[in-house]
């Protein structure tokens, strides 16, 4: 059976009470006690329970974060830099997923309940009348991605339309007349704003190519293979994310075309794989770990002080980042 703390205190010679500050390091134990205890707790191999620790401190020092998806760089990425700054602050991380589905959405947050301090949410299910019916009352909870207004929250979103309509205004003014877009799935904001972003950076007469994606590599692949077919091919395509790029490269290299010399391919993230492809891919740059990172500590705020959860909406900037998949000349 596992030690328990009045198996530490009898080995120690003191009482639980005094266990249970030595353990939650409060200041009056006497440091030859403490020692002591530490000892014991440590021959006994006793690990005290965090059940128990929350309902004394009513804090369980871990935060929750439900995410769309768990696979691929740019969610391994984005989980790095929550998990960073989290362990920093000496607090765990409880992550789930809402496999893009409302209903598990919901699921996972009534899951959560009771076991984390504060909430990170990117799910494009995430509106007012959606936190309404499934937020716990008074939980902190930062929004990430979520273009939509809610009320009484705190977002953290990215430029997607300023960095759409900068990378075709760049592929435009590199000498590129065909420029195909790659969208993401249907009803997600980011690729809304990005798709909206590719429309407003189009050369004034330049007809839209929209070619419809999920942000899969997969639908990538198969939108290089349709791009490969069209005639007149364009001579540009750009995806919504740096995932479509890389299966719409591997498609474009299987029909017989090298790019960027018959086509350049853009894409939208700045994977860390992306500067190691072949060639190397030009995209959009976000700072995914960073935006992880600057959640977290929004929520942290929020959590030490509740005047900081006031509603307010953070954008963060893009930056183009030019490789030889979009070398003219």
């Amino acid at each position: 059976m596992p030690a328990t703390i009045r198996d530490v205190a009898r080995v120690a010679g003191v009482s639980v009470a005094t266990v249970s500050s030595a353990l939650n390091g409060a200041d009056n134990v006497l440091p030859g006690t403490r020692q002591r205890i530490l000892d014991a707790a440590r021959d006994l191999r006793f690990t005290p329970s965090v059940a128990a620790r929350s309902l004394i401190t009513r804090r369980t020092d871990t935060i929750g974060a439900l995410l769309p998806d768990l696979h691929g760089e740019y969610f391994s990425e984005l989980i790095r830099g929550i998990d960073q700054a989290a362990r920093a602050r000496g607090l765990h991380l409880l992550v789930s997923s809402s496999h893009g589905d409302a209903d598990e959405a919901a699921a996972a947050l009534r899951a959560m309940n009771g076991r984390v301090d504060g909430l990170l949410m990117m799910s494009p299910h995430v509106d007012g009348d959606f936190l309404q019916h499934n937020l716990p009352g008074k939980l902190p909870a930062v929004l990430i991605s979520t273009g939509l207004e809610v009320p009484d929250q705190v977002r953290f979103v990215i430029d997607n339309h300023g960095g759409a309509k900068a990378m075709t205004r760049h592929l435009a003014a590199s000498g590129r007349k065909r420029i195909a877009f790659v969208t993401g799935p249907q009803g997600n904001e980011e690729s809304a704003e990005r798709l909206r972003g590719y429309r407003d950076g189009l050369r004034a007469g330049a007809a839209p190519l929209v070619v419809d994606g999920d942000f899969s590599e997969e639908s990538g692949w198969a939108a290089g293979r349709r791009i490969a077919q069209m005639k007149p091919r364009p001579d540009a395509v750009f995806a919504a994310n740096d995932m479509m790029a890389v299966g719409c490269m591997a498609a474009l290299g299987e029909a017989g075309l090298r790019v960027p010399d018959d086509v350049a391919v853009a894409g939208f993230d700045d994977i860390p794989v992306a500067r190691y492809l072949s060639p190397p891919l030009t995209t959009v740059r976000v700072g995914i770990a960073d935006l992880g990172r600057r959640a977290l500590e929004g929520l942290v705020a929020a959590l030490e002080d509740p005047r900081a959860a006031a509603a307010r909406r953070e954008t963060l900037s893009t930056e183009l980042v030019i490789r030889r998949s979009c070398r003219t000349g």
